[in-house]
């Protein structure tokens, strides 16, 4: 029967759009704490193999870099998750590499930015929306996800284990006017994360959605300078994803699965268990806007 990889054993988990934003706060957090990690970006190769060199930097001074095989802590690969081919490449790349795929962080999307460069001031009403993008948005943030998590679980469940983190959004934002189809791309992610889940019931890998809790500061958000703010309210900083995605993807067990964590409910000072619970939504049998 297998098992969970022994808790010396770093992790190897793929977190997608892990260059920038949310993605580069929850690879950083796994670096930190000795794991391994593959960052992925559909466009500026530079950035990538900057952000990974980074991180690999990170291990090495924190002295948590990889001695056991003489891997890397830290890879980075250009790839667009809407891309089955891609998506693909990206799990044999981790494989090779590692030998294993313990987590999936399904960070990767695009943004109301794509419809309207002022829609976080001015609602970007969805008939006068540029049918590209919009198809660009679903691509990315629905199909991508999937396709991701179809290239990487059929590993997690030969080995008996594996964790995927789906990256939302609020409720609000779901149904905010003007935000389609950002919201709604969400909502989808959040109800195939439910069906995930229980898909992979006595596997050992685990589905869980993690959200901010609020607008976060990220090239998401368009605009400079002080007076940037999402549409509700003053930004949220982009590190307080660390901690809950640190939990969830390295020390949470079989049981956790199917669950909603808010970050910005997570508490600093609390153990990681009860922080947890703190951040937890009540589950529900449906999506929480239905």
């Amino acid at each position: 029967m297998k098992t969970d990889p022994p808790a010396s054993h770093p992790r190897c988990v793929v977190v997608t759009g892990g260059a920038r934003g949310l993605g580069w706060e929850m690879a950083h957090a796994l670096v930190q704490a000795g794991h391994r990690v593959l960052i992925t970006g559909a466009r500026e190769r530079a950035e990538l193999d900057q952000a990974a060199a980074q991180l690999q930097d990170l291990a090495e001074r924190s002295g948590k870099a990889s001695t056991q095989d003489g891997a890397v802590n830290a890879l980075a690969m250009q790839a667009d998750v809407s891309r089955w081919d891609d998506c693909q490449a990206v799990a044999q790349r981790a494989l090779q590499a590692w030998g294993r795929i313990d987590a999936l962080v399904n960070n990767a999307g695009r943004g109301m930015a794509e419809v309207s460069g002022d829609f976080n001031r001015r609602p970007a009403l969805f008939w006068q929306a540029d049918p590209d993008a919009v198809t660009t948005i679903i691509h990315t943030n629905v199909t991508g996800a999937f396709l991701m998590a179809r290239a990487c679980v059929p590993t997690m469940v030969a080995q008996g284990f594996g964790r995927v983190l789906n990256i939302s959004t609020s409720a609000q934002t779901m149904v905010r006017i003007g935000y389609s189809p950002y919201g709604p791309s969400k909502a989808a992610l959040e109800a195939m994360s439910v069906v995930w889940a229980r898909d992979l019931q006595s596997t050992g890998v685990t589905v869980n959605v993690l959200l901010p809790g609020g607008a976060s500061d990220t090239r998401l958000i368009p605009g400079h300078g002080p007076g940037r703010t999402g549409a509700d309210g003053l930004l949220l900083p982009p590190a307080l994803m660390r901690a809950p995605a640190l939990w969830l993807l390295t020390e949470a067990g079989p049981e956790v699965t199917g669950r909603r964590y808010i970050a910005r409910r997570w508490p600093a000072d609390l153990p990681a268990a009860q922080a947890a619970q703190q951040a937890c939504e009540p589950a529900h049998d449906m999506p929480a806007i239905m």
